[in-house]
């Protein structure tokens, strides 16, 4: 019997130190090329953690927002920027948990990302901006307006998920593929697997491009390397994400907001015009504009088609 728990004791032992040096070999290949540079940002020393940002231009500030996911970064505001620079004070950031910003172990709340966006416009920004989000970020953008109006301008939501999608709440269930991800060494593990510059691109061919033969490798490198800085801790908020603990019912805020919100869809896809009529229903004066020949992500397939729509809807220097 003593001899059975040794062998036992020893494979999880091997067991374990394996995946560990897995884990190991995976952060240092992701992180190898070094794509994502901090030199050009600066880090805004936030209560939670640190946060990297960039400004760039002279105007009427306006706030990047990047989608909700551990492989996302201000990367992808990259081919826009520069041009609405030229107009307006921008400024792009890393979500807590993504890119080049800290990524704690901590459940990460839409109320989480309420209270960033709020107080990095309070002590970073210190104007009222317009704000730009992409899709699961949209929802702690309006939740922000709708509980600091004073600090915000306009609201323009590119590719907007379902409300339906962020009605959810967390079960027993979710809650357990939580814990096993949070879990260190096998929990990093799921989260690598997940997370596989193969299924990276597989979500860039199937939902964020609309041509998929455009996708530029760097791209994939970059979001790839995103989701594997910080030895992989991205994965505290995919288990808060994937148990929807980032979600929010934001209809109330929909009805009572009073800022002005503007929808970007896709004509590409088949669910966006039944997502944007359901925001509609609730707030009639949303003003609404599709883009073609594009999917989930238009800022990095068609900049120029995007900056066309972003410069009606915000008022440049004068």
């Amino acid at each position: 019997m003593k001899k059975q728990v040794r062998n036992f004791l020893f494979l999880s032992t091997l067991t374990t130190i394996s995946i560990y040096g897995i884990n190991k070999a995976i952060h240092v290949s992701s992180t190898l090329k070094n794509l994502l540079k901090t030199e050009k940002g600066n880090f805004f020393n936030w209560r939670y953690g640190n946060i990297f940002y960039t400004k760039q231009g002279k105007g009427s500030p306006v706030l990047l927002i990047h989608d909700l996911n551990p492989a996302s970064s201000s990367y992808e505001w990259e081919k826009i920027e520069k041009q609405l620079a030229k107009h307006h004070t921008v400024y792009r950031l890393d979500l807590l948990g993504c890119g080049r910003s800290d990524k704690p172990n901590m459940t990460y709340s839409n109320y989480l990302f309420v209270q960033l966006i709020t107080d990095f416009t309070k002590n970073i920004i210190g104007s009222k901006p317009d704000l730009i989000a992409t899709g699961d970020s949209a929802s702690f953008a309006v939740m922000a307006c709708n509980m600091e109006p004073e600090h915000f301008r306009k609201i323009i939501i590119i590719s907007p998920v379902s409300l339906e999608s962020l009605i959810k709440t967390p079960t027993k269930r979710k809650n357990t593929l939580k814990f096993l991800i949070d879990l260190p060494i096998f929990g990093t593990l799921i989260y690598n697997l997940i997370f596989t510059e193969k299924n990276i691109s597989r979500t860039f061919h199937k939902n964020y491009y609309y041509k998929n033969h455009m996708i530029p490798s760097k791209i994939i490198n970059i979001y790839y390397e995103a989701a594997h800085t910080d030895n992989s801790h991205g994965k505290y908020l995919l288990s808060s994400i994937i148990s929807n603990y980032a979600n929010i019912n934001i209809i109330h805020a929909l009805k009572k907001i009073n800022n002005s919100i503007y929808l970007i869809g896709s004509r590409e896809n088949e669910e966006s015009e039944q997502i944007i009529n359901s925001y509609l229903s609730y707030n009639p004066s949303i003003e609404v504009s599709y883009l073609t020949e594009s999917n989930y992500l238009p800022q990095l397939e068609v900049p120029e088609k995007l900056l066309d729509i972003l410069n009606l809807y915000l008022e440049p220097i004068k």
